[in-house]
């Protein structure tokens, strides 16, 4: 038996990360640090106001792990991808990070130049705010198109591709002093199984995993200071069922080992359904991962299971389970990390928030913002040369209905639900804003404004169409929700010319399509995500102010159905 002291009890709480609620620091992560010895905190949107309110708030938390006693300053991390997943950015009030394009955006740009000046801006103002750590680049190779929760999030469909983005990315990151955490190791790309709500399975061999998945991570073994390990079984690498970041023989064996990497290696948030649901739950799931190799383990929501997973790490240890001499030498990987990244307590706990030299950096950032995603949009399709639509209304804007279709992006927390549960629409606001901005540019006539029905077309509707000058039919991953393409056919019935379809998510809506498909001959432009900055962008292409530059950096998907 070991007894667990006080230095074993700070030596454990280096190995967590993990998230609160509010605003500001709340009593339960105050307890965490303080009676724990937290050493890592993750904020979420959730967390988010403001630049200036997160700053404080991480300052505060900095305060309290150096009254507690740290040796080191807390490692302050958060879900910056960009795109759609920017805990950090706030498009409604821009009080916060500024919006730039995620991954595949990037990818289409072709520049991988392009791809680290915007990571290197964007970690600028995490800096600022005092944010050390962001889990980005997403190094999943997105091989399957019906992915429902990498897509988008991912660099492309093509290994070395990925490895090359992710990398510029990574470097991007490290040279504005955040630390960079490429994930999903070792690859949650080719899956259609979404390891929020279950477990994916992915039944390669070694040598399969080498070509496609392992690719960026191997390039990136040498460079990037952590990495995420996923909740992905590999049978034919741990032997079972096993999540990799559970299993030994994925997060030691293939990572540590084989890749040879030495930096720290922290999980995914093992709240999430693949982990959570097992067997002893998330307080077990904590003692597997540490056993199995990670240094750090993530846990984002619930302070009862925070308490619970550090008492049964405590447990594990004291029954000899867990070996603490094993935990000391991950810790001096967390040392060195937190050396690198988190810097000293006067660096951590006692930087000025400058407003000043905030909205500068904000200006210059907005105007990479704009460069970047002007070069993203992509012209996929145009086989009569309908582009650019004319500047005369009326136009009428298609939109799709809000589905819940990335639990990545859609139920992070505070997103509005019905009573019964229903999705609320979550991101109508960027698609009211991409309407707003048609009409800005058509100067005089109607925007018609329609959100896509799942029933079939309105005699308004139809009426509409036809006296209009253009229609745009805007989607979002209508391959797998297809509601929309049936629609988008009801629509070319009444008409065919000036229609210009707008792939406002994943490229693959028109892409995965029968080469015989009607809507084959419509012209297709691909914004690569729905925030309010990339549909802008795809506006300026759709009218003629700016011309088409991106490529779309996949083929054309799995064919379902």
């Amino acid at each position: 038996m070991v007894t667990i002291t006080e230095e074993i009890k700070r030596e454990i709480g280096q190995h967590f990360v993990v998230g609160f609620h509010g605003y500001e620091a709340s009593e339960n992560i105050e307890v965490l640090i303080r009676q724990y010895y937290l050493g890592n905190v993750i904020l979420m949107k959730r967390n988010v106001r403001s630049a200036q309110q997160v700053h404080s708030v991480v300052q505060r938390l900095q305060q309290i792990a150096r009254d507690a006693g740290h040796e080191m300053p807390l490692m302050i991390g958060t879900d910056q991808e960009n795109g759609l997943v920017s805990a950090f950015s706030l498009e409604a009030t821009d009080e916060a990070g500024t919006q730039f394009p995620g991954a595949m955006a990037l990818a289409a740009t072709g520049s991988p130049d392009l791809a680290e000046r915007v990571s290197a801006a964007s970690a600028r103002e995490l800096k600022f705010a005092g944010i050390n750590w962001t889990y980005s680049p997403v190094a999943d190779v997105n091989s399957d198109s019906r992915n429902p929760v990498i897509g988008i999030r991912s660099f492309g469909d093509d290994a070395h591709e990925v490895s090359i983005y992710a990398a510029a990315v990574s470097r991007g990151l490290t040279s504005s002093g955040v630390a960079p955490c490429p994930k999903h190791f070792p690859g949650h790309g080719d899956t259609h199984v979404d390891s929020h709500l279950a477990l994916p399975v992915i039944p390669k061999t070694l040598v399969q995993l080498s070509q496609i998945e392992l690719v960026p991570f191997q390039a990136l073994a040498n460079e990037a200071a952590t990495i995420m390990t996923g909740h992905m079984a590999l049978p034919r690498i741990t032997g079972d069922d096993t999540p990799a970041s559970l299993a030994r023989a994925a997060t030691h064996g293939l990572l540590r080992e084989s890749l040879h990497y030495d930096g720290v290696i922290v999980t995914d948030c093992l709240e999430m359904e693949a982990v959570a649901a097992r067997p002893g739950g998330v307080s077990a799931a904590a003692v597997d991962a540490l056993r199995a190799g990670a240094d750090i383990v993530m846990i984002c929501h619930r302070f009862a299971r925070h308490v619970a997973s550090f008492e049964a790490v405590y447990e594990a240890v004291a029954s000899g389970t867990l070996d603490v001499a094993e935990l000391r030498a991950s810790g001096q990987r967390i040392a060195k990390l937190k050396a690198a990244f988190a810097g000293t307590w006067t660096q951590a706990a006692d930087a000025p928030f400058v407003s000043a030299d905030w909205r500068a950096l904000k200006a210059q950032n907005k105007l990479l913002s704009h460069e970047a995603y002007a070069a993203s949009i992509a012209v996929v399709q145009d086989p009569q040369s309908t582009l650019p639509l004319p500047k005369a209304g009326p136009v009428v804007v298609f939109t799709p209905r809000m589905e819940s279709l990335n639990l990545a992006v859609d139920d992070a927390d505070g997103i509005l639900r019905t009573a019964d549960g229903q999705l609320r629409n979550t991101a109508g606001p960027s698609y009211v804003a991409f309407a707003r901005n048609v009409r800005d540019r058509i100067g005089t006539g109607a925007v018609h404004a329609v959100y896509v029905p799942m029933d079939g077309l309105s005699a308004e509707h139809e009426e509409q169409l036809r006296s209009a000058s253009a229609i745009v039919f805007a989607t979002r991953n209508a391959d797998r929700s297809s509601w929309q393409l049936d629609y988008l056919r009801k629509v070319l019935r009444v008409r065919k010319d000036n229609v210009v379809v707008l792939g406002s998510c994943a490229p693959y809506d028109l892409l995965a399509l029968g080469k015989d498909d009607e809507l084959r001959s419509v012209t297709y432009v691909v914004s690569f995500e729905f925030t309010a900055t990339a549909l802008t962008a795809a506006a300026a292409v759709i009218f003629g102010d700016a011309q088409a530059a991106g490529r779309v950096p996949v083929c054309g998907g799995k064919v379902v159905g």
